[in-house]
């Protein structure tokens, strides 16, 4: 492709294009488009089997990571450290790739750690909370039977009340 050409494509795309931003999004007909905040197609809905594969993915995944991913850092010290002792300047090289793999391991490790314990932590606080509403619908039910059963039948007006 010649020079002129090449210029000539990238000015007919830039003319093409216009200059504001254009979001990704699916057609308004399809569900997409942005939603108003009382919308309830935008609510977000998690339950309690989501979190809890989210947080069993991430515990198996840093179980792997444990015993299949460490497995190269030994020996990538000891092939290192071969090599340099024969004069080789790849030892050094591969020493500096080893300690990186090790860092970015010991990273992703943390990561997958500490999403397994927060999906857990969110899981018990959630469930928690649910308890707590419960007991508070119960107790203003409870309530408002109290006031029914003193007064009169549910739906009737009270006595005295004419």
């Amino acid at each position: 492709m010649a020079w002129d050409e090449w210029e000539q494509l990238k000015s007919a795309a830039a003319e093409s294009r216009s200059t504001g931003m254009r979001l990704n999004q699916l057609p308004a007909d399809l569900g997409g488009g942005g939603g108003t905040a009382g919308d309830a197609q935008g609510d977000l809905k998690v339950t309690q089997s989501d979190l809890a594969a989210i947080g069993d993915k991430a515990f198996k995944l840093y179980n792997r990571l444990w015993k299949e991913a460490r497995v190269a850092v030994p020996s990538s010290d000891k092939a290192a450290g071969d090599l340099t002792t024969q004069g080789f300047a790849l030892g050094g090289a591969l020493q500096h790739v080893s300690v990186r793999w090790e860092v970015q391991l010991k990273s992703l490790m943390d990561a997958c750690a500490h999403i397994s314990n927060h999906m857990d932590y969110t899981k018990n606080a959630h469930a928690g909370d649910e308890h707590f509403i419960q007991g508070q619908l119960s107790s203003i039910a409870t309530l408002d039977q109290g006031f029914d059963e003193a007064y009169g039948e549910p739906g009737k007006k009270n006595k005295g009340d004419d």
